[in-house]
């Protein structure tokens, strides 16, 4: 199977779990969106377009702040529980794929988009690479944003051994970790400046890394895996 069909396959699975995503799932953390929030200046009330809101995790912390912002979500019932969700902001929430989306006609700016941050949190990497720059750029204003994050593991010394106490089980089912596996420490994760910097779309590239623990029950980090 191609990179890209199992891309493809890959990103269509969550939402069969629409219903356990909102709790198992983790929040980001605050400082996060202030700094986002500070770097970008956007001013209140201003229109924020979202890449794969899933069921509005994301969203939720800025729609509070009174943004207004419109989810493409390629999961039906993910869109359907993100509505539910952020049913009290003025959030729109549309099903479909970000690589064929566009802009209704009386949005754009300029013969842009009129949007003045388009933001992915997790889920940057689910979009076809192809274009997903391209796209991104097209619906924003001139002078707009572009925001995407991740969550991932960072091991600090004297972390959780509980990776390393579960890799027999990953063995045991087909899923051992690459040989050429990498573990992070605290503030060495991989930058994606290069990769933006190459789209020749935008001007000014920013990383941040924040790190944030999470401590689950055994119940709650199955619900994780599942």
């Amino acid at each position: 199977m191609s990179d890209e069909a199992e891309r493809e396959r890959l990103r269509l699975t969550f939402d069969e779990v629409a219903t356990a995503y909102q709790a198992a799932r983790p929040d980001y953390p605050d400082a996060l969106y202030e700094d986002l929030l500070a770097v970008t200046a956007l001013p209140p009330g201003d229109r924020i377009l979202e890449i794969g809101c899933a069921t509005g995790k994301a969203t939720l912390p800025l729609a509070r702040r009174g943004f207004m912002i419109t989810c493409i979500e390629l999961g039906a019932d993910l869109a359907r529980a993100a509505r539910a969700n952020l049913a009290a902001y003025d959030v729109t929430v549309v099903a479909g794929a970000f690589e064929s989306w566009r802009p209704p006609a009386g949005e754009l700016f300029g013969g842009f988009g009129g949007f003045g941050l388009v933001f992915a949190a997790t889920a940057w990497h689910w979009i076809d690479p192809a274009v997903r720059y391209q796209r991104a750029w097209a619906a924003l204003r001139p002078g707009g944003h572009l925001a995407f994050w991740s969550a991932s593991h960072v091991f600090p010394d004297g972390g959780d051994p509980i990776f390393d106490e579960l890799q027999a089980v990953y063995d045991e089912i087909g899923e051992s970790k690459p040989d050429d596996a990498v573990r992070h420490r605290p503030g060495e994760l991989p930058s994606a400046a290069t990769d933006i910097e190459a789209s020749g779309l935008f001007d000014v590239v920013q990383v941040r890394q924040f790190d944030w623990e999470i401590r689950y029950t055994a119940e709650e980090y199955i619900a994780l895996l599942n």
